[in-house]
């Protein structure tokens, strides 16, 4: 399915649930699910929280979603809606949000990457754990702005558009923040590469 036809079946849907339609939005949210409780996952270590504030995520998009006017993709508007529903959820219990996971197979987004494709042996799983807890402790370091830039990019695979879109601000501006934030994560990685 291509993206265009996944954003015409997505309006078609939300116009159905806006006529009224319940079973619908069901639609909706078994489509998105996974995506959504995969972001909330950056958030929120607690599997059992993740899973609560997936489903109050989902409650305020059912709610709100009259608002929807198709402006954007329905998905960067709950990705959104998901976000500050974590975000949220952290200030209310006085956290702040935690550092993002990364894949070791993103690291081949890496200049060096080819060294850690072969992890069949237990050197590659070890090169792997240490990879991983460098990029975790560097994403972790990141000022907030840069830490979502890049986990909405690398992790999730948004257009800088939908970035744009998510964070609020010019497409520009995303792209420096990426930028940024893959220049840092590389420091930290030079002396493993």
């Amino acid at each position: 399915m291509t993206a265009q036809t996944a954003q015409d079946t997505d309006r078609q849907l939300v116009e159905k649930v806006q006529a009224g339609d319940k079973r619908a939005f069901d639609l909706l949210v078994l489509k998105y699910q996974h995506k959504i409780v995969s972001i909330v996952g950056r958030y929120i270590k607690d599997s059992a929280e993740v899973y609560d504030v997936t489903q109050e995520a989902f409650i305020k998009a059912y709610r709100a979603i009259g608002n929807f006017r198709g402006d954007s993709a329905f998905y960067t508007w709950i990705y959104r809606i998901a976000i500050n529903t974590a975000k949220n959820h952290l200030v209310s219990r006085g956290r702040r949000p935690p550092a993002t996971d990364i894949e070791v197979e993103n690291a081949e987004f890496y200049s060096g990457g080819e060294q850690f494709r072969d992890l069949a042996t237990p050197e590659g799983q070890l090169m792997r754990d240490q990879l991983e807890e460098v990029v975790n402790k560097a994403i972790e370091g990141l000022p907030e702005d840069l830490r979502t830039a890049v986990t909405l990019r690398e992790m999730e695979g948004l257009s800088y558009e939908d970035i744009a879109e998510v964070m609020g601000c010019p497409v520009g501006t995303v792209r420096s923040r990426i930028f940024r934030a893959r220049e840092a994560i590389d420091k930290q990685m030079a002396p493993l590469l």
